[in-house]
Parts: structure tokens; C-alpha cells; sequence
């Protein structure tokens, strides 16, 4: 468990497994300790079952009209970006307080985390790098899958797409007072889907580089944390048996249709 005091150390969690609406409303929470800390927080975390997420700004009528998806529960995040199968992706959230050195620009949160993780696959030999984004005649926003659509700093790798596999996007909600950042490593295609929505992941394309996805995880934190002259710390407990009072009142707004079609 963290001190309440700030430290140089980045404070991780592992989490079990949990819905849509627990994991939104754990990344909610993690944001507001992250202010009462002072220091930023991460959150690792996989999904009960096969999810799709929206997010902040997509259209409910484009998933409810997507076939690919019909038969997923849907949760909509509080971040932006593109729509997520989740299952077989590594989920994470990183929170920090707006002045922190990574609550500035945005693509400072970014670049720290998917700079860290293209350094580790290349320590693995993948040649992974971060695309540069394309023009807006792409009309990339149009595209309901995240993994569909390329936007600055994403990380790709060598795969079936003409500019590059992509296996990381990151989107962020800028709060009051803090940062939260999603962001969906993709390990495996997820099952279940049809084709449109089962996009390669980083064990299909290099199974060697990802056999163990929780000692990727663990490697890219630290290079996250090294780069930034911070400790990692992997916190004993769940975060979210840390804080179930405040997640099961966040999650009953996750829950309510109102949220989910409220675009």
C-alpha cells in the first residue's frame, strides 16, 4: 500500500478481472486517489468477460449498429478514442495529478508509456514504433474500432496492415485535477467477434515476445518508471478491495443506460 505522502516511487496494481462498469468506476477512483496522493498511480486489469467499450465521444447508435459486436455487453469509458474489444487485451490506467510533470501536454502521458513499451519489444526483437498519424483525409474518427484507426504516438509493429500493425492505443480524460489515461495493449485476437473486430494481437504476430504478458507488463512499467527517475512499486492488495464503498457507487453510473447512450 502506498504512503499517504508523495515519494518517487510509481504505485502499481494488479487487479483481478472484473465488468465493464467495476473497471470504469476503479479508474474513476484511481484518478481521485491519485490527487489525494500526489502521485501518480497505475492500474492493470482484465475483464470478466468479452467486452466492448466505447469512448467518451463515439456514437451508441454505431455500436448498437455494428454486427461484429452485437452480442458483447457494452460499457462506455470516460476517456475518448475508439471503440475496444476487451478479453484478451492487458488494460491499463494511469492517473496523476494535472501538475504533475505528465499532466501537461497530453501526448507527454502518451509518449511515457508507449515510448517504455516500444524500447521493451525491441529488448524481445520486435521492431515495434510509434506511428506518426494519419492526415485528415483519413477520417480516422469515423472508424469505430480503435485498433482500425492510427493516430499520433500509437505503437505498430510489422503485421498485416500496410503501415504497421497496431497492438497499443491510449486515450485520456482530462478531470479537474487530474489525468486518467486508458490504454488496451492488445496480446491475443479477441474470440468470439466476427472478423471486423478480431484484429491480430502481439503473441499471433511474435509469440515469443509476449508468452508471459504479465512479465512484459512488469518490464514496460519499469522502463516507464526508469525514464522518469521513479521507483516502481507493485502494491500488495487489489485496488479495488481497497475501495469497494466508493467503486460500487461510481459503478452504478457506468451501469446506467443513460450513460451508455448518452451519445
Amino acid at each position: 500500500m502506498p504512503s499517504d505522502s508523495p515519494t518517487t516511487g510509481l504505485v502499481a496494481w494488479w487487479d483481478e478481472p472484473a465488468s465493464g462498469p467495476e473497471n470504469m468506476a476503479a479508474d474513476e477512483v484511481l484518478a481521485a486517489e491519485a490527487v489525494r496522493l500526489g502521485r501518480p498511480l497505475v492500474r492493470l486489469y482484465g475483464w470478466a468477460t468479452t467486452t466492448f467499450s466505447l469512448g467518451a465521444f463515439q456514437r451508441f447508435a454505431d455500436a448498437a449498429a455494428a454486427e461484429a459486436v452485437a452480442t458483447l455487453p457494452l460499457v462506455r469509458r470516460p476517456s475518448g478514442g475508439g471503440g475496444i474489444v476487451h478479453g484478451s487485451d492487458l488494460t491499463y490506467a494511469v492517473a496523476v495529478p494535472r501538475e504533475h510533470p505528465w499532466g501537461g501536454e497530453p501526448q507527454v502521458l502518451y509518449d511515457a508509456f508507449h515510448e517504455a513499451l516500444v524500447a521493451e519489444l525491441g529488448h524481445r526483437g520486435v521492431a515495434a514504433r510509434l506511428h506518426p498519424g494519419r492526415p485528415p483525409e483519413a477520417d480516422d474518427e469515423a472508424r469505430l474500432f480503435c485498433f482500425d484507426r492510427r493516430a499520433r504516438g500509437d505503437l505498430v509493429v510489422p503485421g498485416p496492415a500496410p503501415d504497421g500493425h497496431k497492438i497499443l492505443g491510449s486515450a485520456q480524460r482530462r478531470l479537474k485535477a487530474a489525468v486518467l489515461q486508458h490504454g488496451s495493449l492488445l496480446l491475443a485476437a479477441p474470440r468470439g467477434v466476427a472478423q471486423a473486430a478480431a484484429h491480430p494481437g502481439l503473441t499471433d504476430l511474435f509469440p515469443a515476445a509476449a508468452a508471459d504478458g504479465r512479465d512484459l507488463a512488469t518490464a514496460w512499467l519499469a522502463l516507464v518508471a526508469g525514464a522518469a527517475g521513479l521507483r516502481l512499486e507493485f502494491a500488495p492488495a487489489h485496488f479495488r478491495s481497497l475501495h469497494p464503498a466508493a467503486i460500487a457507487a461510481t459503478a452504478e453510473r457506468f451501469a446506467d443506460p443513460a450513460w451508455l447512450r448518452r451519445r
